[in-house]
C-alpha cells in the first residue's frame, strides 16, 4: 500500500501557480512591461530569430511567468534558468515538439496527432506500453486541455525494462511541451488563460509492487515541469481510487497545503472502466458527451 501512496503523491501538483480568470487580453496589457523584458532576455540568450517561432513568438508563454504577481527580477530569474535548459539538455525535445505541433496543424481546423507520436523521444520503445488505451490528451468543455492517464493499465515493469529513467523523463517532458504550446495558442484564440487538467484513473493500480524506476521517472519529470511550465497545471482529478488507498488518502490530504487541496478532485468515474480505447471520449467518440458531462460535474 505504501507503494501506491507514493505513486499518488507523485502525481499531485507540488508547485501550484495562479491560473488567472481575467481575459488574456487584459492580462497581456497589464503585464506588458514585464513581458517585454522577458522577450528581450529571450532574444539576448537565444537570438532574435527565436522570437519568430513557438513558443517564444506567443506572448502567453511569457505571461505565465507573470501570473504569480512576483517581482520582475524573480520572473526573469526563472525564465533564464528555463532558457538554459531549453537551449541545453531540453533543446532537442523542445525543437521536436515545436515542429511536431506545426505538422499536426498543417490542415486548417484539424489536428493530426501522427506527427506528434512519431517525433516523441524513444517512441518506438514506449508506445508499445503507452497507447490510446491508457493515455490520451483531449479538450475539456472549458477549452482547457485534459490529459487522461490510466495508471493501472500501464505495464510499467516491462516499460522500464525497455527504457532508462532519463529516457522516460524526456518522453514525459516532450508531452508537456506539446501540451504547453497548444494551451498557449488556444489561450490567445479564446482570450482565456487555459490550463492542462490531469485526470488520473487509478482503478487497477497495484497496492504493492510496480516499477520503482517508473515512479522515479514520474517524480523527476514532475519536479522539472513545475518550473519549466509555470502556471500551466490545472486541477488534478484522482479517479476510481481502490478502497484501501482511498481510506489512506483521507488521512493524508488534510496535511497537504490548502492550495494543493483546492486543486485536488476525488471522484468515481466508472465510465472509464467500461471503455476500451480512450479515443472513445475524444472529439467524435461515442462516449464523449457522457464523459465530458461527468468531468464537468467533478470540476464544478
Amino acid at each position: 500500500m505504501l507503494v501506491s501512496l507514493h505513486y499518488l503523491l507523485l502525481v499531485l501538483p507540488t508547485a501550484l501557480g495562479l491560473i488567472a480568470t481575467e481575459p488574456v487580453s487584459k492580462l497581456l496589457s497589464r503585464h506588458a512591461p514585464t513581458i517585454q523584458a522577458l522577450k528581450d532576455n529571450t532574444a539576448s540568450i537565444l537570438g532574435k530569430e527565436a522570437l519568430a517561432v513557438e513558443p517564444y513568438s506567443n506572448d502567453v508563454f511569457y505571461l505565465r511567468y507573470c501570473c504569480k504577481d512576483e517581482a520582475k527580477d524573480d520572473c526573469l530569474s526563472l525564465l533564464k534558468s528555463n532558457l538554459a535548459w531549453r537551449n541545453g539538455d531540453g533543446k532537442n525535445l523542445c525543437t521536436s515538439a515545436q515542429q511536431a505541433v506545426e505538422k499536426a496543424q498543417a490542415s486548417p481546423n484539424k489536428w493530426n496527432n501522427e506527427p506528434v507520436l512519431q517525433a516523441a523521444p524513444y517512441s518506438s520503445k514506449i508506445q508499445t506500453y503507452m497507447t490510446p488505451t491508457n493515455a490520451l490528451t483531449t479538450t475539456a468543455s472549458t477549452n482547457d486541455l485534459l490529459y487522461i492517464i490510466r495508471a493501472g493499465q500501464i505495464d510499467d515493469v516491462s516499460l522500464m525494462e525497455a527504457v532508462t529513467v532519463d529516457e522516460m523523463v524526456e518522453f514525459f517532458l516532450y508531452a508537456k511541451e506539446v501540451n504547453a504550446i497548444v494551451a498557449n495558442q488556444r489561450s490567445l484564440q479564446t482570450d482565456k488563460l487555459l490550463s492542462v487538467v490531469t485526470a488520473n484513473d487509478l482503478q487497477g493500480v497495484k497496492l504493492i509492487g510496480g516499477s520503482a524506476t517508473f515512479r522515479q521517472a514520474l517524480s523527476k519529470s514532475s519536479k522539472l515541469a513545475n518550473d519549466l511550465y509555470p502556471n500551466t497545471a490545472g486541477p488534478t482529478l484522482l479517479l476510481n481510487l481502490p478502497p484501501l488507498l482511498s481510506a489512506l488518502v483521507k488521512l493524508f490530504t488534510p496535511l497537504f497545503p490548502k492550495a494543493v487541496n483546492e486543486r485536488l478532485k476525488f471522484a468515481s468515474l466508472k465510465l472509464l472502466a467500461n471503455i476500451g480505447q480512450l479515443t472513445n471520449v475524444a472529439p467524435g467518440g461515442g462516449q464523449r458527451a457522457e464523459f465530458i458531462k461527468e468531468v464537468d460535474a467533478i470540476l464544478d
